[in-house]
């Protein structure tokens, strides 16, 4: 048998040989599969031997400098235009180095013969590099900060100018920036659009300020802490920082920035992240030589201890995303043991004093094309990991979407529980003993962790996969700066990070070698100034796909990347064109486009001017209208974390409430609005034209309205008005606070309070009332159900039915839902078609449940519905048909995926309640899976205010960090405790086929935040079902945090079940706060749906 090929060439003499060859050959290929996406080379092959070794003294050390671990930085860049990308190291306290590519992923030193200087300061602190053409002579200049504590001269900040032929000179106080100051970063970017490179200077303070200082501190300036933005003026460069509003304050603590074009106007904005208590910073950039800081503008919140930040298009719809980074920890281990505290009064303090809301965890801002940004860092799996410092958005695996590294460590563990427990000891034994306090007996007690660095893979619908193990970044170390390049000119991304205490890593990315995937790399020069065309935006087009990239170098963490873009292609051989938008905006359009190359682009005169007033835009569903109705509801303050501290959630914020009726039978709808702490509710009566009337109501007086409706109690033909009280607060079960009221309808829109027409109701706080006729009898009835008994979660508050005696007077009627659990809502319907309505039910670690309304009563019929219970955290619950075929479908609004809480049929969450030390008072403890295992939510600190004795239980926080609910209570223990549970946590549509309800597919997007309120119509007027999903909720743990990434989620159906989210510029909502109300109304003809939230005047949008 003879075998020939153009790989082989050889005779095979036996069946036995060819089995052995076809062995190989098949363990060969499955080798090959298995290899992982980056192989990490060793430094004996690259040639790249640098180190960042720090070396602790009683002088020099991270408590007598904080930011001693924060790592040195990377930048890459072609600095001799070979082609080749070359490194340059920072060290903070050995030499920096600089490394010539010499290609096949070999490199150089030359930093010895490159120049004088260029390995920095003996001593001295360095931090951020960045190459840039500062001089605008075609050659990459190097420009290194420093930092430290010492006097100002050992702060100066170097640049290097190149001078060709390899070689450099510094010349930073010739060039104006010599600066002193605490410095991190420099980014060079054109801002003011002349064709010239200025530099922006992230800089930190070194000393922490107390929140007592905060609001002193805000009105100072520190020369040294605080920003600056430097202006080219003819090739020297002034600090224009005041003129152009850059914040100068001392509570400047700079760990990132990023440049990007935020708002799509042509111009270059900033975003800045600041550790500790002063929020990031989102300079819009006016086009008058001036920004404006507009952060709590365009986010929610924020990363409180933030870090790195990147800026890229991270799920192709041509508009920039924000990724910022924090130090949570991935694993149960370690949140227990570095975690800080709740402290409520601390984060009221920040708000008060315009801190804004911050919270510890990495953060993915979504651009939503409106201004607005919705933060998913939970939903996408990106938030948790652990003490992280450079995130860099780029395409790894060229399948056309950009993926996620994050470098990560932290030498010793600074927020160590344990460690701040025994320094607090420390110091007290040797004051007692009159001995000498030495800060390094404190640093060697702390413990060092070693952290691999993440990679996260795109899976193209907003979520990521961690992919550290499959792609080869896997290695344990304390990684800081970082950067990706194309170092050997394949097409694919390679990896360099800095490293404390080991060689910096080159992770070389074998994308290519396997011959799967195509890319495209564009590199774009302009003949002067601005060379590499710093501020360009490059678009691919392929198909319905677009890519968005900038030329922005600076992005991560003290480090520069290259300005060559690199867009993956996956299997894709050509691109249908290529735009590029010079700084200049004008525009350049290449068509047909061969994948596999360079397109190296000089800019040339001539080209149009892109403009984007000319492009069609589509007619918005919705249009913000002018209020029809002058209210602004006033938040209620009260904390009732303080009453109940391990509840999950607040329960006393439940306003403004919304009800709708024709009061007065004009054939216009009124309302009724209720009241606040400060300001009773109102009946607002319609009038011609679409103005109102406000009609007061007696006997109202200020409020804990919590659910309200209107309906005929008494049979007039005249819709009368239920009010329903709740909260929490300081309420107790059985006052007068939480009695319902009933008002009636004189017939002309006027209501007087009917004192003995509702039986004794001050057993819990309500959530909802629903009117019905349920037992066929011609008079209206209500089904009202609680949410809450307060000081009692997560007991079963009671809920009534209440059966209408037919004058108005009602009685309590026995059901079986009476005490089944925390209702939030409830709808009635005819599930089985026996002309008689079923009641549904959802609520807080509750099924969805159905109680079929049969001759004989009401009878629990979930599990004829439901193949399995459906329990979550169901807020609210609409019933209508959404396919059209005649059967009615379920919507309940849920928690969302888009928290540090997750709940599944395999891993569900759980909650144990019980008078564990029988002190008369309830002890809830929440649980839920990290990793595969299910962990209480509780601290050890929660813990022992909770239950005393713990503390004996738990003497460390080592000893409690790996507990479950088995470890911290006995059998017997348990064995009294009532188990709550979640199975579910998303918002869901239950589509019915033959009598079951089967979950349907919603968008992603439905998941973004707590849905609170679903309205179901035609907005769009095709004659199919939209849904409007809308909620947030910000009063919860600091340890969740608020979801608030809800603007109003419209998704419209195709009349068979299937819906398309429309994004917020086609939806034309922009809903602000947390939603506790909504309603579709006419106002003088037109279609409006009303919105109350939280804080917030009320929203109206016209569709």
């Amino acid at each position: 048998m003879c075998c020939s090929s153009p790989l082989f060439n050889l005779t095979i003499k036996s069946s036995k040989t060819l089995a052995v060859i076809v062995a190989l050959g098949l363990s060969a290929f499955r080798a090959n599969a298995q290899q992982p996406l980056f192989k990490l080379l060793r430094p004996e092959e690259t040639g790249v031997k640098f180190r960042n070794d720090l070396v602790e003294d009683e002088k020099l050390n991270v408590l007598s400098y904080e930011y001693l671990y924060n790592g040195g930085g990377v930048a890459v860049g072609d600095i001799n235009n070979d082609g080749l990308e070359d490194l340059f190291f920072t060290s903070n306290l050995g030499p920096n180095k600089l490394y010539l590519n010499l290609g096949n992923l070999k490199f150089k030193d030359i930093t010895q013969q490159a120049g004088d200087g260029l390995a920095g300061r003996p001593g001295d602190w360095k931090t951020g590099v960045t190459m840039a053409d500062v001089n605008g002579d075609g050659l990459l200049d190097i420009y290194v900060c420093y930092s430290g504590l010492g006097d100002n001269a050992k702060r100066r900040n170097q640049l290097f100018i190149n001078k060709g032929n390899n070689k450099f000179v510094e010349m930073a106080k010739q060039y104006g920036l010599d600066d002193p100051g605490y410095s991190t970063q420099a980014v060079f970017f054109d801002y003011n659009n002349d064709g010239k490179l200025d530099m922006f200077l992230l800089n930190h303070n070194v000393k922490k300020i107390s929140n007592l200082e905060l609001a002193q501190a805000k009105g100072e300036t520190d020369e040294l802490a605080s920003n600056k933005l430097f202006e080219n003026q003819g090739g020297h460069f002034v600090d224009v920082s005041k003129k152009a509003g850059i914040i100068q304050n001392p509570l400047t603590f700079g760990l990132g920035v990023a440049i990007a074009d935020i708002n799509k106007d042509g111009l270059q904005d900033i975003y800045v992240t600041n550790d500790y208590n002063e929020p990031d910073y989102l300079y819009i950039n006016n086009g008058n030589g001036t920004f404006t800081e507009d952060s709590k503008k365009c986010f929610k919140h924020l990363s409180q201890f933030s870090m790195g930040v990147d800026i890229a298009d991270i799920n192709n719809d041509g508009l920039p995303d924000m990724m910022t980074l924090d130090m949570l920890p991935p694993d149960n281990r370690r949140q227990k043991l570095l975690q800080l505290q709740e402290n409520y009064e601390s984060f009221e303090l920040m708000l008060n004093q315009n801190l804004y809301k911050q919270y510890m965890r990495n953060m993915l801002q979504v651009n939503n094309g409106d201004g607005t940004f919705s933060e998913i860092g939970q939903l996408a799996g990106i938030s948790n990991t652990d003490w992280s410092w450079c995130p860099l958005i780029a395409d790894f695996d060229n399948d056309g979407y950009k993926d996620i590294f994050i470098s990560n460590g932290y030498f010793r563990d600074y927020t160590n529980k344990d460690f701040l427990r025994y320094w607090g000891d420390y110091k007290l034994k040797k004051a007692m003993d009159r001995e000498p306090f030495r800060l390094m007996d404190l640093v060697k007690a702390m413990p060092s962790t070693t952290l691999s660095n993440y990679i996260f893979q795109n899976n193209h619908n907003l979520t990521f996969t961690d992919k550290k193990q499959d792609w080869g970044i896997n290695k344990g170390g304390i990684s800081s700066g970082s950067v990706y390049a194309d170092l050997d000119n394949d097409g694919d991304l390679d990896l360099v990070t800095n490293n404390i205490n080991s060689e910096a890593s080159i992770l070389q990315n074998i994308t290519m070698e396997t011959g799967k995937k195509n890319y495209l790399a564009v590199n774009l020069k302009q003949p002067e100034g601005n060379t590499n065309a710093i501020g360009s935006k490059v678009f691919v087009y392929n198909g319905k796909q677009v890519q968005y990239q900038e030329v922005n170098p600076n992005r991560g963490y003290l480090s520069c990347v290259s300005t060559v873009l690199n867009f993956g292609l996956g299997d894709q051989q050509q691109v249908d064109s290529v735009r590029i938008i010079w700084p200049d905006q004008t525009s350049q359009l290449l068509t047909g486009v061969k994948a596999n190359q360079r397109l190296n682009i000089t800019y040339k005169t001539g080209n149009p001017i892109f403009k984007t007033d000319g492009k069609i835009v589509a007619k918005s569903v919705f249009s913000l209208a002018k209020p029809a109705i002058d209210y602004t509801h006033t938040e209620n303050t009260i904390n009732d974390f303080k009453r109940q501290p391990l509840m999950l959630f607040m329960s006393s914020k439940t306003g403004p409430v919304i009800a709708k009726a024709d009061v007065n039978k004009d054939g216009l709808e009124d309302l009724f609005i209720a009241g606040d702490q400060n300001t009773p509710g109102k009946i607002f009566i319609q009038k011609t034209g679409g103005t109102y009337a406000v009609q007061e109501i007696s006997d109202l007086n200020k409020e804990n309205t919590s659910a309200a409706a209107f309906f005929d109690a008494n049979g007039d033909g005249f819709p009368d008005l239920y009010i329903a009280k709740g909260g929490y607060s300081l309420l107790e079960p059985g006052a007068n606070e939480l009695q319902d009221k009933l008002y009636i309808n004189d017939g002309k829109g006027n209501f007087s309070f009917s004192s003995t027409s509702l039986p004794v109701l001050t057993g819990s706080s309500k959530s909802c009332v629903r009117p019905c006729d349920y037992n066929g009898d011609g008079k209206t009835d209500l089904f009202v159900g609680s949410n809450i008994t307060p000081g009692y979660y997560p007991s079963a508050p009671k809920s009534y039915l209440l059966t209408n005696s037919g004058d108005g007077h009602f009685e309590i009627t026995d059901a079986p839902f009476a005490n089944i659990g925390m209702i939030k809502d409830a709808q009635w319907a005819d599930l089985n078609g026996d002309g008689r309505k079923d009641l549904v039910i959802c609520g807080e670690f509750m099924p969805i449940m159905v109680f079929a309304n049969t001759k004989t009563g009401f009878v629990d019929e979930t599990a004829k519905y439901f193949d399995h219970p459906v329990s979550g955290f169901w807020n609210t619950i609409t019933i209508t048909d959404v396919d059209g075929d005649g059967k009615p479908d379920i919507i309940a609004g849920n928690l969302g995926q888009n928290t540090q809480i997750h709940a599944s049929q395999a891993e569900p969450a759980e909650m144990y309640f019980a008078d564990f030390d029988g002190n008369g008072s309830i002890d809830p403890f929440f649980n839920f899976y990290i990793q595969g295992v299910s962990y209480p939510f509780v601290s050890r600190d929660e813990l022992n205010d909770q239950i005393y004795p713990m503390r004996k239980r738990f003497a460390s926080y080592k000893a409690y960090c790996d507990a479950t609910m088995k470890d911290i209570f006995t059998p017997e223990e348990l064995a009294k405790a009532t188990k709550l549970t979640a199975n579910e946590d998303e918002t869901c549509l239950f589509l019915n086929r033959g009598g079951k309800f089967v979950k349907g597919q919603l968008p992603l997007q439905a998941q973004y935040s707590s849905v609170s309120e679903i309205l179901t119509g035609d907005f769009n007027h095709d004659g199919k079902t939209d849904l409007l999903l809308l909620g947030n909720h910000s009063d919860n743990r600091l340890k969740l945090g608020s979801f608030d990434a809800n603007y109003g989620c419209l998704l419209t159906g195709d009349g068979k079940g299937n819906f398309t989210y429309q994004t917020q510029p086609l939806a034309g909502l922009s809903v602000n706060g947390d939603v506790k109300s909504a309603t579709e109304i006419k106002i003088n003809g037109a279609n409006y749906v009303l919105i109350g939230a939280s804080g917030q005047a009320l929203q109206f949008y016209k569709y």
